[in-house]
């Protein structure tokens, strides 16, 4: 049999997105394990009518998941089965949804978007309420569901009774809550609380839950917390080509993640390198570099001219997140370690003084 050899420098990590690590070996684990012999395709299989267990142990008996492959296709399919076809959603303007779909709510199930400007990534009441208006205009979009990311894109966290008050205000509203959980687990981490208090408990109703940017080879779950919220879920996967044949593959790596705290210690540690990477430079406190947003999970978003963060990218990547606002962020991610991080503040600091 032909070895396979890696095609890139496996030491090396930057600080672009969690997306850029690989699979916990754990999950690769999980993965082998469940290679062997013949399941029934299409979810008919052991392990997604365990992951059904498991997902019941975080987010209580009524919990429901139906595993998908990414993210964009977890959160289409999440909101096209919450709402009628002449429904439209609620969100921030800087919601993944919004910015980094490539216009798949709207291209893929037609979705009005109803945007609101939100400085600090999070929807409240009163900014919901400047989209949350026609009800019966025949002429405008009827705003009936409310989605929320947890982290927000810009990296911060709502808390508890922030959620619960968004939900309650939704509900009262008549609109559904979905909440676009990518980062759901450093969530969880940063607020030290079960990922049930802040999505059942707190009245979401209906979760994309991510599983890629935390140690998965790839896939995603959408998890119905409200059964009355949604339907035809069954039908929708399918037709928004988010049906895995050989479901038990995606299954087995939630099953992993979420067995034995795997998906909560990995979140912390991420988190925790990008608290290391933001103490680290404001310690140094360097001319020419600050912070735009609180850094509360695993993403730390930085201001430094153009040109410098050009020559830094050139040695460890990242990306632009406005460019004509000089605002970089910097990821951290499961595997990223201390050495990479005080590496990295070296960088920096050594650009930053030239």
């Amino acid at each position: 049999m032909t070895e396979f050899l890696p095609l890139h420098d496996t030491d090396y990590r930057g600080f672009a997105s969690d997306n850029y690590a690989g699979a916990h070996p754990e999950i690769i684990a999980a993965i082998a394990a469940a290679n062997g012999g013949h399941q029934i395709a299409y979810g008919e299989d052991d392990y997604t009518a365990r992951l059904q267990e498991v997902m019941r142990e975080h987010f209580g008996d009524q919990a429901e998941a139906f595993p998908v492959f990414n993210g964009t296709g977890a959160n289409v399919t999440a909101l096209t089965s919450v709402m009628p076809r002449w429904g439209a959603v609620v969100a921030s303007s800087t919601a993944h949804i919004n910015t980094d779909e490539g216009g798949a709510p709207e291209r893929v199930s037609g979705l009005k978007l109803l945007t609101v400007p939100a400085p600090d990534g999070k929807l409240t009441p009163d900014l919901i309420d400047r989209e949350a208006w026609g009800w019966g205009d025949e002429h405008r979009a009827q705003p009936l569901a409310v989605s929320l990311t947890q982290t927000t894109e810009l990296g911060t966290l709502y808390t508890v009774d922030e959620l619960k008050a968004i939900t309650s205000h939704a509900h009262s509203l008549g609109m559904t809550v979905h909440m676009d959980g990518a980062r759901i687990s450093n969530a969880a981490a940063a607020l030290g609380v079960p990922l049930r208090d802040f999505t059942t408990d707190a009245g979401v109703d209906i979760l994309s839950f991510g599983g890629t940017k935390n140690g998965l080879l790839y896939g995603e779950a959408i998890v119905v917390l409200r059964p009355a919220a949604s339907d035809g879920l069954r039908y929708l996967r399918k037709l928004n080509m988010q049906l895995a044949s050989k479901m038990r593959f995606v299954s087995a790596q939630l099953i992993a993640l979420l067995t034995d705290d795997l998906w909560l210690t990995s979140a912390r540690h991420a988190n925790a390198m990008a608290s290391r990477l933001r103490t680290a430079l404001e310690t140094a406190h360097p001319a020419g570099l600050s912070f735009s947003q609180q850094t509360q999970a695993n993403a730390v978003f930085a201001v430094l001219d153009n040109a410098i963060a050009d020559r830094i990218r050139e040695r460890v990547r990242f990306y632009d997140w406005d460019r004509a606002a000089g605002q970089v962020r910097w990821m951290a991610a499961f595997d990223t370690t201390e050495a990479d991080v005080d590496n990295f503040v070296a960088v920096i600091l050594e650009e930053l003084g030239r």
